[in-house]
């Protein structure tokens, strides 16, 4: 059925999924994909049998992958993205009437095959969305956690939202770095647009704290507000022998006082020897 009436069937299927797509898929780039994947079934067909997951069909799922992927990257929904090779069964179907009785059994079969090809494709374009979804988490968590230079000696961490054990692994990895690439001796962690600070959240502080320690420099934590105070010392928090400031300004004067003093030492020390 396939092979005696290929371009018809081909030139079907196209059609169906042109119009299920509308116009977001260029007609040119469906009569490619779609070709080239009636072509690979074809020949898998011939040499494979039925069996999917078989060498044979090796190409087939590659393309149905690439297919998936495309759909993924374009933004179309899973129901859309399967339509590419449920359709197929529409142009087989036309061609019921004009065949013999052989072709009924000849459509049952090839459309459990279509099933099979369906499922696969579904799978592969949520695998995909996963992958893009992940990522795009992932940029944005690089994105809400930005280190900038506040004065020369001096980078700030400006957290805003909810403080977890990804984001402060972010936070430390970019924290240390940008210690060893600016040289700086001190790190303000600005917590002024945390909405609340619990004791995970200021657990995960101290360990940054303590990172940025080892790398030889001191950390400031700032935006303690009342609210915040008062949930620290209700749940029993310890801070240590850490700076805490109420707002940022404080912060950075704290910070330049410090760098101040530390080259009046070495200015004194320079002038004795």
């Amino acid at each position: 059925m396939m092979t005696g009436r290929r371009e018809e069937l081909a030139a079907g299927w196209i059609e169906v999924v042109s119009r299920t797509l509308a116009t977001r898929v260029s007609r040119a780039e469906l009569d490619r994909e779609l070709h080239e994947l009636y072509s690979a079934i074809v020949e898998a067909l011939g040499s494979g049998g039925l069996d999917t997951g078989a060498e044979a069909w090796t190409e087939v799922r590659a393309l149905l992958v690439e297919l998936s992927r495309n759909r993924a990257r374009q933004g179309f929904s899973p129901a859309e993205t399967a339509v590419s090779v449920f359709a197929l069964k529409a142009g087989l179907e036309r061609q019921l009437d004009q065949g013999s009785p052989g072709d009924v059994a000849a459509y049952l079969t090839l459309s459990r095959l279509t099933d099979a090809l369906g499922m696969f494709t579904v799978d592969s374009y949520t695998t995909t969305r996963e992958q893009i979804i992940s990522s795009q988490a992932e940029e944005l968590l690089e994105l809400s956690t930005p280190v900038v230079k506040l004065w020369d000696g001096v980078i700030g961490v400006p957290l805003v939202g909810t403080l977890d054990s990804a984001r402060t692994q972010v936070v430390m990895e970019k924290l240390l770095q940008a210690l060893v690439d600016t040289g700086s001796a001190k790190a303000i962690i600005d917590i002024t647009g945390v909405p609340a600070v619990d004791t995970e959240v200021a657990q995960h502080l101290l360990k940054t704290v303590v990172a940025a320690r080892l790398m030889g420099a001191e950390c400031i934590v700032s935006g303690i507000r009342p609210q915040i105070a008062q949930t620290i010392v209700a749940l029993g928090i310890e801070f240590g022998d850490i700076v805490t400031k109420a707002t940022l300004a404080d912060a950075l004067r704290h910070a330049l006082r410090g760098l101040s003093d530390a080259d009046s030492v070495r200015g004194r020390g320079a002038s004795q020897a």
